[in-house]
């Protein structure tokens, strides 16, 4: 009895200390979608082997052996997961979304999920999310999902682009390819694997000669309003907000589902320390024109320290660039 109380602590301490992927494969409409959207589903679930993450997805095959709609099904499996843990929550959407003026909503088999039933079930969500929509009308997710510590990452830009969106394909790619990595620090983030795709979606459109009917949005600054990949050079936006907040695309730089060997041996509530640390960092940098030198320097002093001593203490932290 002892030792199966202690193998079950181990099982959920294992369970928090790894990131959780969840994949939900929409309503296909056609054979063809449903072949497309299952390839997408798999290159994910090999990433996840891959980061030794905990993989579930949502699809025909779940609610046929739970014998529940994927909306109820989806629902209790985010209901189950830890609501505080230092290693991220990774939702990947796939399929095909509708929009009616007001609402919209990812078509799932059985009743379709709206943005405002997701963000009612992630609300006490403190734990890090990359929430990730790849369907078209994908685009209002952004404004009822944003919020602190998440990274939300659209195919369209609003929910009028309602056309198939191919984002979802270039995405499942650019997780795992070793040319998607644009800094060189051998691991492609979040934010590299949104830049990655959406040029290559572009490409698609320019290449046939048609007129782009997508165009993806990534938002990690919590201000609902999200950034166009063009808007970006390198990993860097090139845009700076009047206000001092800080621009779209740090957090999501900082989120990897595969890790580099530096990574992997840092625990992750020091790479979340690290992150938080940074995040202040390039928030102080943003508002130093408003600040004065003086007590931007006061501040900085505090922040650089602390890193300092991060570092000594875990000396893989330092090689990364805050």
């Amino acid at each position: 009895m002892r030792w199966a109380i202690l193998f079950t602590m181990f099982l959920a301490l294992r369970a928090i200390s790894a990131p959780t992927l969840i994949v939900v494969t929409g309503a296909p409409g056609t054979e063809e979608y449903g072949k497309l959207f299952n390839k997408w589903a798999g290159q994910w679930e090999a990433a996840a082997k891959q980061a030794k993450a905990r993989f579930h997805q949502v699809s025909s095959h779940n609610a046929q052996v739970s014998k529940k709609p994927d909306k109820i099904w989806l629902k209790e499996l985010l209901a189950a997961q830890p609501k505080k843990a230092a290693e991220p929550l990774w939702l990947v959407l796939i399929g095909h979304g509708t929009f009616d003026g007001k609402t919209a909503k990812f078509n799932l088999r059985g009743p379709d999920l709206s943005a405002a039933e997701l963000a009612e079930w992630l609300k006490d969500h403190e734990r890090p999310l990359a929430i990730i929509n790849c369907a078209s009308s994908s685009g209002p997710f952004i404004n009822a999902l944003s919020g602190p510590n998440r990274v939300i990452l659209t195919a369209t830009r609003s929910g009028a682009e309602q056309n198939f969106a191919r984002l979802g394909g270039h995405l499942a790619t650019a997780i795992t390819d070793p040319t998607a990595d644009l800094d060189k620090d051998r691991q492609v983030s979040l934010l590299e694997a949104f830049l990655t795709a959406a040029d290559r979606t572009a490409e698609f459109y320019k290449t046939e000669g048609r007129l782009a009917t997508e165009h993806p949005l990534i938002d990690d600054n919590a201000d609902t309003r999200g950034t166009p990949a063009d808007w970006f050079r390198g990993i860097r936006v090139t845009k700076q907000t009047e206000d001092g907040t800080l621009p779209d695309g740090l957090r999501a730089h900082q989120l990897h589902l595969i890790l580099n060997e530096s990574e992997q041996k840092l625990p992750p509530e020091t790479r979340a320390q690290r992150n938080a640390l940074e995040l202040q960092l390039a928030q102080l940098r943003a508002q130093k024109k408003l600040l004065g030198e003086d007590e931007y320097y006061k501040k900085l002093e505090p922040l650089l320290l602390q890193l300092a001593r991060l570092y000594e203490s875990n000396p893989g932290t330092a090689n990364r660039k805050p």
